[in-house]
């Protein structure tokens, strides 16, 4: 595999890599005339619900993602044969011809563009060995559940069908190739999805333009950080070291010490809120609780106007039909990178203190709403019945992210929600 530096050729200096390692590699792709119809969201931002909406599209790569379409709803969504049926519906892509695999290793450009903003990011494979060292930096636990999931899917599969979301610091060297290539070459695929979200990508072929891109790349970016993508990072990492142990390793260069990102310039990146809603508010009333918040925010009624919060430190709740403005009061919360994000603050005088909800990563009674769904999914999820109290939340910048996990410490569970969402399906990454 083009671009792999095995652990004797300056993999470490005082115990850390020099720089993070990426490397290119033959992309199973869709024929052209086929991208638009086969590219769909990340599994894990749809519900089975959902995604049964495209279970008579042929070409739809849920098929491969979130296979339980294909079978009886009764069936748990876990099970061994859902990931069979993954494998059976990915190998029937590939024998129809509807994904062909790139002949030589490649480096893909994908740019994204959502309401006039755009953003382009490098598609290739980066190094497990950074995503174990630290090189590729972390900012939340994962959840073993979601983990189990995925590993079940890559290792039957053979197949790592989901791109993880990576950021750096942005590198003109890299940038410059980039853009050049952007500018010389027409795209393989171009198209605009429902949602308004125009995808375009190219292919990265020449020889010479691919080693330009692995040499500057780990010349001059030191690091990368997982901006969304987690669980598939450490799955992927996982999947990696069975793979090790059980005697499949022999030189590093096999693919299964890669998995596959797409890494994006941070000037280009924005973050969204990721809101919470929790079932039930440990036995307070709706009055009692209200009372109790009043020990660390000001809590003002807005009746049935939602309200987003417009700068850190205030919050919106949902409860009981109406709205609510909280403002965090002076000395309700710690003066420190982690401490001062609102997702601690919430956490904090609020999850931890008066619900009881210690783990977000595995108490069952809070759920996560992403704020590109706005401020009507929170409504919809507590006027259901489905959840008792919603809270709005200030976004975490991107710098905070990036200051948080060059520490070392980690985020509460997610706490941040990139869009536009990278689509599966317009490149998969064969192990």
């Amino acid at each position: 595999m083009a671009g792999f530096r095995h652990d004797g050729d300056e993999k470490k200096k005082n115990n850390k890599y020099i720089m993070a390692r990426i490397t290119p590699f033959k992309g199973l792709r869709p024929k052209k005339e086929l991208a638009a119809e086969v590219a769909t969201l990340p599994y894990d931002v749809v519900s089975v619900a959902e995604a049964r909406e495209f279970r008579k599209d042929k070409y739809n790569f849920y098929h491969v993602t979130r296979s339980e379409i294909d079978l009886p709803e009764n069936v748990d969504v876990h099970s061994y044969q859902v990931y069979e049926r993954a494998k059976e519906n990915l190998d029937s892509f590939i024998k129809e011809k509807i994904l062909v695999q790139d002949k030589e290793p490649c480096y893909y450009i994908y740019e994204l563009v959502m309401n006039g903003r755009s953003q382009t990011g490098l598609v290739c494979g980066s190094s497990i060995d950074d995503y174990n060292e630290g090189v590729i930096k972390k900012h939340e636990f994962t959840r073993p559940e979601k983990e189990k999931d995925r590993i079940e899917h890559i290792t039957i599969t053979g197949a790592q069908t989901g791109i993880v979301f990576l950021a750096y610091n942005d590198c003109e060297s890299v940038q410059t190739i980039i853009d050049n290539w952007k500018k010389d070459h027409a795209p393989e695929y171009d198209f605009t999805c429902a949602d308004g979200v125009r995808h375009i990508f190219w292919v990265i072929d020449n020889y010479a333009k691919v080693a330009s891109i692995t040499h500057n790349f780990n010349t001059d970016v030191p690091c990368t950080y997982i901006a969304d993508g987690h669980h598939r990072a450490a799955s992927a990492a996982k999947v990696c070291k069975e793979m090790r142990e059980n005697g499949y390793s022999i030189d590093g260069n096999e693919s299964f010490n890669y998995f596959v990102t797409c890494i994006f310039p941070a000037s280009q990146l924005a973050i969204l809120d990721y809101n919470r809603v929790v079932k039930d508010l440990n036995s307070y009333t709706h009055e009692q609780f209200i009372a109790a918040l009043d020990a660390d925010f000001t809590v003002t009624a807005q009746g049935k106007t939602a309200f987003k919060p417009a700068v850190p430190h205030e919050f919106g709740m949902y409860l009981g039909g109406n709205w609510y403005k909280m403002v965090c009061k002076p000395g309700t919360y710690a003066d420190d990178p982690i401490g001062v994000l609102d997702v601690s603050i919430l956490q904090e005088n609020v999850l931890g203190k008066l619900l009881a909800i210690y783990d977000q990563r595995t108490d069952k009674r809070i759920d996560f709403v992403g704020g590109i769904r706005g401020m009507q999914e929170l409504e919809k999820r507590v006027d259901s019945k489905d959840m008792e109290v919603a809270f709005s939340i200030y976004p975490v910048s991107i710098q905070q992210l990036f200051k948080i996990a060059d520490s070392g410490n980690v985020m509460p569970p997610k706490s941040t929600w990139f869009e536009p969402k990278l689509r599966d399906g317009l490149v998969v990454y064969t192990i």
